[in-house]
């Protein structure tokens, strides 16, 4: 599946030279996407990544597209009890005019008052619930996509965050898997719950947690959703490339897309995505020299938000992502991943050589950890069950993360 999406790519770009047309010319402008009052021209949705989609980030791939820019997940119960981690994580961009956040949570009463003090007091427009997050820390306590098992408290749930968005007009969405593995598969449940509790729209990744990043997505399961559900459905999973965007609309019917690894050192996919979603050519991939522009930008916007040092610290992690597939060695890619300083990194990206075109076998391949599947870490006897009305406010740590 893999090599078909590459090759896929790499035709259309030996059949129009300098372009990456993601649509022929006859394929109409995708239809804005409409989250209650909320209106995304692009249907196009970052997924919150942790450690990676702060507010740095966030406006980096903004300042390329268009779409919704989703803050790091971040959990109810640290933002209810003042955090510091959490609410250091509650920084927006003066450029967001649309500020979004992810939240984790598996209480009720601590979602409903998170949301009310986000919309509140953070002026935000879009709240997210995570039903998603397979990494153990979070299963095993009941959270992300172990949670949906529990319709009870699922609903629970949901309707508690509605309700509490409800006064300030905020739309609220939830991202779950497919289920917890194979034998316990939930997305179709979860997409009614969602539904009755006033859920603005639901986004699949289409995996089950036992596979966490591993295998490939699966997409009929996000057309069975959206043929299951008269709301808004969003498809996540194996988005690497724009024409994957446009071909899960066109295979699944979704209503739009979540992009997570796929831009990882590659914050212009979503110039790519803006293009190929208004049915516009793809502008040609970037030379080495317009990466290193991205990266020096990247680095600026961290130091703006963090401060020098710590800003390039920060930096340090994406240089990999940005450098997969070309020719930069180990000594380069070393020193770019020990940075202190802008000028520094200058210096540094200075010797690159900027005429380097993109490297074509990176296109249409998994990008970050994929891992491989795994039985899923759950509190005893979780499947023994579907009902539970609630889980110990205590099983939800305070910090945030996962």
């Amino acid at each position: 599946m893999v090599e078909a999406r590459a090759q896929r790519v790499i035709e259309t770009l030996l059949r129009a030279p300098g372009t990456m047309d993601a649509m022929s010319a006859t394929t109409a402008p995708a239809r804005p996407l409409r989250l209650g009052d909320l209106e995304v021209p692009t249907p196009v949705v970052l997924a919150p990544m942790a450690g990676v989609t702060n507010a740095a980030f966030r406006r980096l791939c903004a300042e390329e597209g268009a779409g919704l820019y989703v803050c790091e997940m971040i959990t109810s119960r640290g933002i209810v009890e003042g955090d510091p981690i959490s609410l250091r994580m509650l920084t927006f961009d003066a450029t967001e005019t649309t500020r979004s956040v992810q939240l984790y949570g598996v209480d009720p009463v601590y979602i409903g008052k998170a949301v009310r003090i986000l919309c509140e007091e953070y002026g935000v427009a879009h709240v997210d619930l995570n039903f998603g997050c397979p990494v153990p820390k979070i299963t095993r306590k009941g959270g992300g996509a172990a949670l949906p098992w529990k319709a009870t408290l699922l609903g629970a749930i949901l309707h508690e965050a509605v309700g509490a968005a409800e006064p300030y007009g905020v739309p609220v969405t939830m991202k779950t898997r497919k289920g917890i593995d194979e034998d316990h598969l939930t997305f179709l449940d979860a997409g009614r719950i969602a539904q009755e509790a006033g859920c603005a729209a639901i986004a699949l990744h289409g995996r089950t947690a036992a596979q966490h990043y591993s295998g490939t997505a699966d997409w009929e399961s996000i057309a069975t959703l959206k043929d299951a559900v008269d709301i808004p459905v969003l498809g996540n999973g194996d988005i690497w490339e724009a024409s994957d965007a446009i071909a899960m609309v066109e295979q699944t019917g979704c209503d739009g897309v979540v992009v997570g690894r796929g831009c990882l050192g590659r914050p212009w996919l979503f110039r790519d995505l803006a293009a190929a979603f208004a049915g516009e050519p793809v502008t040609a991939l970037p030379t080495l020299g317009e990466v290193a522009a991205r990266m020096r930008r990247h680095a600026e916007l961290l130091a703006e938000h963090l401060g020098e040092e710590r800003g390039c610290v920060e930096f340090r992690k994406h240089v990999a992502w940005y450098l997969k597939g070309f020719r930069a060695g180990g000594r380069m890619r070393h020193a770019l991943a020990t940075i202190s300083s802008l000028p520094e990194l200058d210096a540094l990206l200075a010797d690159l050589d900027p005429d380097e075109p993109y490297p074509l076998e990176e296109l249409g391949k998994p990008r970050g950890r994929q891992g491989s599947a795994k039985r899923v870490a759950l509190p005893d006897g979780w499947l023994s069950s579907r009902e539970v009305d609630a889980i110990d406010a205590a099983a939800e740590d305070a910090t945030s993360g996962g």
